[in-house]
């Protein structure tokens, strides 16, 4: 079973945004990572710059991603909120794979071609696979590495017990 670890949504203004899920649910506190670092980054065969800044929240146990892409390149965000339309909204939904390459190999043969796969700096990888004909957004897949993973658990623990001050707080 892929079980959803994530859902992202594509925003505007990452702060405005984050203020606005933590008065609808509760959300937060956010971590705010400016202009990832990427290693490299390939859109539909083609390498492109994907210059995002993200910031993560828990919503209960699921972790919410707020995403906003600096540059007009074509992205995976970018194909389903295009660059300069103003639009927001959910983009994908991000599972952990045993072995990404298979995971890739097993979506294409179920027709969700792959859109983008990016590297981190720090060496995370991270596919996008188009899965809106049957789902209406992306699957984000990525490996569970200890990195990832102490992340992920690093967000939930600060939420366990917050008290609602310090929305916002920068990493890096």
């Amino acid at each position: 079973m892929l079980a959803v670890r994530q859902l992202a949504y594509k925003v505007n203004d990452l702060e405005a945004a984050a203020r606005a899920h933590h008065r609808r649910f509760g959300s937060g506190p956010f971590f705010v990572l400016r202009h990832v670092a990427l290693a490299s980054s390939v859109h539909r065969g083609v390498a492109r710059p994907f210059d995002h800044s993200s910031a993560y929240g828990q919503c209960g146990s699921v972790m919410v991603e707020l995403v906003v892409q600096h540059n007009a390149d074509d992205s995976a965000l970018h194909e389903m909120f295009p660059h300069g339309s103003g639009r927001e909204g959910l983009h994908h939904a991000a599972l952990f794979v045993d072995d990404l390459d298979a995971a890739i190999a097993r979506f294409e043969a179920d027709g969700a071609r792959l859109a983008q796969l990016s590297v981190t700096a720090g060496g995370t990888a991270f596919a996008f696979v188009d899965t809106r004909a049957s789902l209406g957004h992306m699957l984000e897949l990525y490996e569970p590495t200890l990195q990832l993973t102490g992340f992920y658990d690093f967000v939930a623990a600060a939420a366990d017990g917050w008290d609602g001050r310090d929305l916002l707080r920068e990493l890096g």
